[in-house]
Order: C-alpha cells, then structure tokens, then sequence
C-alpha cells in the first residue's frame, strides 16, 4: 500500500470519525436527561411514600409511571445512539481491512453505513418521543393543578 493509498483511505474515513464526535454529543445529551428521569423518580417514590392523600398519592403514582416510561424510551434511544457510534467505529476498520487486502466489497461499507444511519435515526426519533412524553406528563400536572 503506497502513501496515496493510505491518504486516500484517511479521507474516506473522516466522515465517520466526525459521525462518532456527533453521536458522542448525541450521547452526552440522552444520558444526563436519563439521569434526570432517574433522579426524579425517586423523589417521586420518597413522596409517594410519605403522602398521605390517596387523590395526591395515585397523582404521583401515575406521574412515577410516567418516568418509567420515558427511562425506557431513554434507553433505547442510548442503545441505538451506542450501536451508531460502534457501526460508525467498525466502518473506519472495515475501510482500513478493504484497503489493505485491497478486496472490491464496497457493498459491505454501504450496509454497515446503512446499519449506521438507521440506528442513529432511530435514537433519534426515540429522544424526540421522550420530548413528547414528557410535555404529555406537564400537561397532566397543570390539568391537576387546576
């Protein structure tokens, strides 16, 4: 392998280094809300414990029900994110392990890519489920506010 070749494949391979800084932002971002979600449970199970009121008691419980909800949305929002992050990691190999053995299989960085894309795509439609689950779960504290 010549010195162009190396350069050429170094190129190739900044895009999904770019995708992995991006994908650990992404990460960043859905870990800490998840650690929101679970922070907020449990001063939600400390209050449901110590209220005395039924009517309050079931507002909690249903808002507890609420946070578990989103945790797992949060979850496989991560799991997917992780998973991009990880195809984006084996793509660059992939690249490097072509270009060495020097094999004409572009076809499995397109399917890894492919993999890639769908699995941040998919986090990404699970945060902004959580988005909504949560503007669900204020709405249901104002209407019992009132």
């Amino acid at each position: 392998m010549s010195l162009n070749d190396l350069v050429q494949i170094l190129q190739l391979s900044i895009g999904p280094v770019i995708l992995i800084s991006g994908v650990g932002l992404l990460l960043l971002t859905i870990t800490n809300r998840f650690g929101r979600i679970i922070d907020f449970s449990r001063r939600l199970s400390s209050d449901i414990r110590s209220e005395n009121s039924e009517k309050r008691k079931q507002s909690l419980v249903t808002q507890l029900q609420i946070q578990q909800r989103r945790a797992r949305v949060v979850r496989l929002s991560i799991i997917f994110a992780g998973l991009s992050a990880l195809l984006a990691a084996l793509l660059i190999i992939t690249l490097f392990i072509i270009a060495l053995l020097q094999l004409d299989v572009a076809w499995i960085i397109s399917v890894i890519f492919s993999i890639c894309m769908m699995s941040l795509i998919t986090a990404l439609v699970l945060f902004i489920a959580d988005v909504n689950i949560s503007l669900n779960a204020i709405k249901l504290e104002i209407s019992e506010a009132n």
